[in-house]
């Protein structure tokens, strides 16, 4: 009876919350099975749930989340500004802007052009001035590019090389130029129509603000956290004022009317500059909150789609904005990339990671829909809703191919990573100091005088392990026993509780090293508890760390040759 009384329409924000997160999840991994992006999978379980299909989450749903929706775009757009570091800019910058205006306005210039011939030929009633118009401001959305999917597909795959670090600069900077085309665009648009409320100069000059005010707002707080964090060490704490100043940033931004991702961009690029060394764990710490903000992020992108208002000439001019607009940062990218000298696979790949379009490209078609009444604004709002569907789930995959084929993909490796990937015989030290069961107090202590080891297994004639003699056993033993001269090893060994083998996954060995508060675990074979190694925590760290570094290295010296 109770059961039969829920309303799946009107479920409570945090069960609707909690099953967006969970299905989500669950959706990313069947599309990682079919190595599809997980984005995918948010966008589509979105969908199932959402205004398309089962409408468990309705645009009211969608519209109260709009406070969550710009938290994550700050969490993302934040991500992104710490990979804008100053040393890249100088020695790439010109690259980056070569290929940032080039993309942007080829792609702005073929879809003004395209829309208008079409609109020209398929929009009912209409004549050349309001088909170009709608070519203008069609073609000023056309050129903004979503970072959020886009970077979300580099964190899944890894991505660490000369196309990751221009995309990343690229999309940072993207949404600017995009706010400066549209002001100019939008501007010449009303006057052709005849609905000109604001002057060319002001229609400028309001991106201009825009852009500045975002920036000034996310430097300013940004210089504000890293003060604090000089002189703050628990990860907690570092956490929670870094999600603080996000959450500030955002709506400071919302009161000044400027640009929230532009501002989290900006505190994130501060951090990462104003604290080169520290802010790395800074990073590391949201990077390890945000994943469920992710998904839920994703998931009310794809619930929030409005399918079901399209009609055939509106699907026409969609299908003619998409083609252009694909063809424009293809053709952009690779001629900005030409003219810098970028690498060969910035030039042939940086197109496909420009394809995603999301917050910026919705957020200027309202602005549109409200500025331009009647069938023009109606038919942006529609343009815009159903081709930001097609690309965000076209987009990731788009960009799974491009850094594979420019073999930048899981080069971006943590040490988390490589204790995922190795086994305890591929670290452990395979050569330990033993002691014999027979031997006497003085050769133990000669054997602590000969090694910096701390851990000795106690073995016999066999090299059965039959227990361990560690430096706080033997102060134990002094305290507690007599005639220690006559003592031997065997005396004063430790009975060994934990073990290992050798084909033990690294991180479940040192998951219950930890648990069992131990440094060192022996590893020995399982039918004769013959000893076969010792792994030390320590020695673990030191070992991944060096490969860590040795790859970062040839990454470094392959992306130099690539230059």
């Amino acid at each position: 009876m109770i059961l039969s009384s829920v309303d799946v329409y009107h479920l409570p924000i945090i069960l609707i919350m909690g099953l967006a997160i969970f299905f989500g999840t669950v959706g990313a991994r069947l599309f990682q099975k079919l190595r599809i992006p997980q984005v995918v999978g948010y966008i589509v379980i979105g969908l199932i749930i959402g205004e398309p299909c089962l409408k468990i989450i309705n645009a009211e749903i969608v519209g109260q989340m709009e406070s969550f929706n710009m938290f994550a775009l700050g969490i993302i757009g934040f991500m992104i500004g710490g990979e804008l570091k100053s040393e890249v800019f100088r020695k790439y910058g010109k690259q980056f802007m070569a290929i940032l205006f080039s993309e942007g306005l080829f792609t702005f210039a073929l879809v003004t052009v395209a829309v208008t011939l079409v609109c020209r030929v398929v929009l009912p009633d209409a004549n050349w001035h309001l088909a170009v118009a709608m070519g203008l401001v069609l073609g000023a959305i056309s050129s903004a590019t979503a970072p959020a999917a886009t970077v979300d597909v580099f964190w899944e795959y890894k991505c660490r090389g000369p196309l990751t670090r221009t995309i990343l600069a690229i999309v940072a900077l993207d949404d600017g130029l995009a706010l400066l085309i549209f002001g100019f665009a939008s501007s010449v648009a009303s006057s052709l129509i005849g609905n000109g409320q604001a002057s060319l100069l002001k229609s400028i000059l309001m991106p201009c603000y825009e852009i500045a005010g975002a920036v000034g707002v996310g430097v300013a707080t940004g210089l504000v956290l890293v003060v604090v964090l000089k002189y703050i060490l628990e990860p907690d704490k570092i956490l929670a004022f870094t999600l603080a100043s996000v959450m500030l940033i955002i709506g400071l931004s919302h009161a000044l009317h400027v640009d929230s991702i532009l501002s989290a961009m900006a505190l994130g690029a501060t951090i990462t500059n104003g604290l080169p060394r520290r802010s790395k764990s800074t990073f590391e710490l949201v990077e390890k909150f945000a994943p469920p903000i992710y998904v839920l992020f994703f998931v009310l992108v794809g619930a929030g789609m409005q399918l079901g208002l399209m009609n055939a000439w509106v699907i026409i001019i969609a299908l003619v904005y998409v083609i252009s607009r694909t063809i424009g940062k293809f053709a952009g990218a690779w001629f900005g990339a030409r003219i810098s000298d970028a690498p060969k696979a910035v030039r042939q790949y940086a197109g496909l990671c420009l394809f995603s379009q999301a917050g910026v490209a919705v957020g200027l078609s309202i602005v549109a829909g409200h500025r331009f009444q009647g069938v023009l604004g109606e038919a942006i709002v529609l343009i815009i809703t159903a081709t930001t569907f097609l690309v965000q789930i076209i987009g990731p995959s788009c960009v799974k191919i491009a850094v594979h084929k420019a073999g930048e993909a899981n080069k971006n490796i943590t040490e988390e990573d490589l204790i995922k990937s190795y086994r305890v015989s591929d670290v452990m030290n395979t050569s330990p100091v033993t002691m014999l069961e027979s031997l006497p107090l003085q050769g133990m202590l000669n054997t602590f005088g000969n090694t910096e080891a701390l851990y000795f297994p106690v073995v016999n004639n066999s090299n059965r392990l039959l227990g361990v003699v560690t430096v706080d056993s033997i102060k134990e033993s002094f305290l507690h026993q007599e005639n220690m001269p006559w003592a031997l090893a065997c005396d004063m060994m430790l009975p060994v509780v934990d073990l290992c083998q050798e084909s033990t996954p690294l991180e479940q060995a040192l998951k219950q090293m930890k648990s069992c508060n131990q440094d060192c675990f022996c590893v020995v074979e399982e039918k004769t508890a013959r000893l076969l190694g010792v792994l030390d925590a320590r020695a673990v760290h030191r070992k991944v760390n060096a490969e860590l570094l040795r790859r970062q290295e040839a990454a470094d010296e392959q992306d130099h040759g690539m230059a």
